[in-house]
């Protein structure tokens, strides 16, 4: 986020005009660019990210507690981790290619960090959590409503993918097998890494804030990799 214009343009991509530019202005900042620019008191958007994950939570979960009536807890449940997980949330956001306006300490920058589905997924929330503060819940659900709902259309985007990998993989009588394959970062933003193994095999690995989202993540790469090498 370099200038006004930069702010004008990624609001008019997200399809919300802020009252406080500033929200938006941290909902884009990484703690790399903000601990590089400590003395200058730039604030970075962990605290936007925390409030933007609750509304979409909430708004996640109406949706489809009426788009499915006959889908029990557990189901929705499903249905939930699934689409909020960072791919997805990832996938939403480069629709409208949010990585372009992410502000990243010259390290993070370096390592890649633009392309990481975790910062960008972060910083995803943290604009909801930004439109929220900025006009309240029906702007943000809004957003999240166009910006999540409407772009998740594919069935494998809500289809829980380590149940999906391992019907895909025991209908040819093999085995799947998790794996955490290494963690990094301090104990409040740990990564970790999950190796996906079918067959004894490693097929394919996930990277994510938690186990969780790391095994899911490699098993949706899992079962790419091996819808291709079946085509």
């Amino acid at each position: 986020m370099k200038n006004q214009a930069d702010i004008a343009e990624l609001e008019k991509k997200i399809g919300y005009r802020f009252q406080d530019r500033q929200l938006l202005t941290t909902a884009v900042t990484h703690t790399s660019f903000a601990n590089e620019h400590r003395k200058e008191g730039i604030r970075h958007n962990e605290r936007l990210e925390f409030l933007g994950d609750a509304v979409l939570e909430l708004v996640s979960s109406e949706f489809l507690y009426k788009k499915y009536p006959d889908k029990e807890e557990g189901e929705l449940s499903k249905l939930r981790a699934s689409m909020v997980c960072e791919p997805s949330l990832a996938k939403c956001a480069r629709d409208f290619s949010l990585q372009s306006y992410l502000r990243l300490g010259n390290g993070e920058e370096g390592m890649g960090g633009r392309g990481k589905d975790s910062i960008i997924s972060d910083a995803f929330e943290s604009v909801i959590g930004a439109i929220y503060l900025d006009g309240g819940f029906a702007p943000a659900s809004e957003f999240v409503r166009t910006h999540v709902m409407l772009e998740l259309r594919t069935e494998d985007l809500f289809t829980d993918s380590k149940t999906a990998l391992q019907e895909l993989v025991q209908m040819q009588g093999g085995k799947v097998r998790y794996e955490v394959l290494g963690e990094s970062g301090p104990d409040h933003n740990k990564s970790f890494t999950i190796g996906v193994y079918v067959n004894e095999t490693l097929t394919a690995s996930g990277t994510g804030r938690t186990k969780k989202a790391a095994a899911q993540k490699g098993a949706h790469e899992a079962i790419q990799k091996l819808r291709k090498e079946n085509t």
